[in-house]
C-alpha cells in the first residue's frame, strides 16, 4: 500500500495528539479521530479536514494506520480489546501504533496477540512539548519490524523532526522510560537544587544566571524554568501523575531485569508525595513549588 493513500486514525487528540493530528492532515493525509471528553481539539481538528468516529472499532473500520495518545498501558490495553475496540474492527494489515509512555511487557505481550489475527502493534513514544508538536518538531522512538516502519515512517514525519528506529517492537518504549527517567529526575534535582538555594539566599534568577547558557543547560531546564521564573503554567505540559506513572513503569523494568535502581526509586518518591498530597494535575514545572513548601519557602518569593 502506498504510504500516501494510507487512512490514518488517531485516539487521544489532547495536549500532544491535537498537535500531531493537525500536523498528520496538513500533510494530505485523510484523517479519522475519535471523539475525547474535551470537544475543542475535536471540533477543531473536524473544521480542518477530518472525520469523527464516535468509537475505536468505528475508527478502525475506516483507518489502516491508527496512532494512540492516551495515558499508558491500561488505556491502551482499553481502547484496543474493550467492547468496540480496534481488534473488533480492523481489517488484517493494519498498523497500531503507541505514542504512548506504556509499559514494555505489555507492549510485547499485545503485539504477540494482535500479530495471531493479522495486526501489526509498534511502539513510537515521543520527545517534546506540546508547542513542539503543533509544530512538528517532536522526537520519536520506534520499536517496529523494517516493513511496519517503512509504513509509519512518512507518517510520523508529519508530526517528528527526529525519527528513530531503535528495533524490534517494545524497544522504544524501553528507551522512552530510559529518557523520562532522566527528565523527571532532572525535574526532583532541580526542584531540590532551587529550594535549597532559595533557602540560603540565592534565588531562582541568581541560579538561573549561572546555569543558563552553561553545560547543565537543556531544552529540559528551559521550559522548567521557563514557569519557575515567568510563573508560565504552559510552559510544559506534562502533568505530575503522568510522570510518576512513568518512574513506576521503569521500576517495574528494572526489577523484572534484576537490576538495582535507587536513584530512580528516590526520583519515584518525590513525585509520589506531590501526587499523594493532591497536585497530580499540576504540570511537572510545578514539582518545584511542592518540594520548597515542604520546607515552607515560596520559589515565587523574590527575597
Amino acid at each position: 500500500m502506498s504510504a500516501q493513500k494510507e487512512s490514518i486514525g488517531f485516539i487521544g487528540v489532547g495536549f500532544m495528539g491535537q498537535g500531531m493530528a493537525s500536523c498528520i492532515l496538513a500533510k494530505g493525509f485523510p484523517l479519522t479521530v475519535m471523539g475525547h471528553r474535551n470537544r475543542k481539539p475535536v471540533e477543531e481538528l473536524k473544521a480542518a479536514g477530518a472525520q469523527e468516529a464516535a468509537t475505536p472499532r468505528e475508527l478502525a473500520e475506516k483507518a489502516s494506520i491508527i496512532f494512540l495518545c492516551v495515558t499508558g498501558t491500561p488505556q491502551v490495553e482499553a481502547v484496543v480489546n474493550g467492547p468496540d475496540g480496534i481488534a473488533a474492527g480492523a481489517k488484517p494489515g493494519t498498523i497500531i501504533v503507541d505514542c504512548s509512555t506504556s509499559d514494555p511487557s505489555s507492549t510485547v505481550r499485545l503485539a504477540a496477540q494482535l500479530s495471531a489475527i493479522g495486526l501489526h502493534l509498534c511502539d513510537a513514544p515521543l520527545g517534546g512539548t506540546p508547542a513542539q508538536a503543533a509544530l512538528g518538531q517532536l522526537s520519536t522512538m520506534i520499536g517496529a519490524d523494517s516493513e511496519v516502519f517503512a509504513r509509519i515512517k512518512p507518517v510520523c514525519d508529519a508530526w517528528a523532526q527526529k525519527v528513530v528506529h531503535l528495533g524490534p517492537v517494545g524497544d522504544g518504549h524501553k528507551m522512552k522510560l530510559l529518557n523520562n527517567f532522566l527528565s523527571m529526575g532532572y525535574g526532583a534535582i532541580y526542584s531540590e537544587a532551587l529550594t535549597l538555594a532559595q533557602k540560603i539566599g540565592i534565588t531562582p534568577q541568581t541560579f538561573n544566571s549561572v546555569i543558563s547558557g552553561g553545560r547543565m543547560d537543556c531544552g529540559f531546564y528551559q521550559t522548567f524554568m521557563q514557569y519557575v521564573l515567568q510563573r508560565d503554567r504552559d510552559a510544559h505540559k506534562f502533568t505530575l501523575s503522568n510522570a510518576l506513572k512513568d518512574v513506576r513503569y521503569l521500576e517495574t523494568v528494572a526489577n523484572d531485569a534484576g537490576v538495582p535502581n535507587p536513584v530512580g526509586n528516590a526520583v519515584k518518591n518525590v513525585y509520589a508525595q506531590a501526587v499523594a498530597a493532591g497536585k497530580g494535575d499540576d504540570f511537572v514545572p510545578m514539582l518545584s513549588d511542592f518540594v520548597a513548601s515542604q520546607s515552607r519557602l515560596s520559589l515565587a518569593d523574590k527575597g
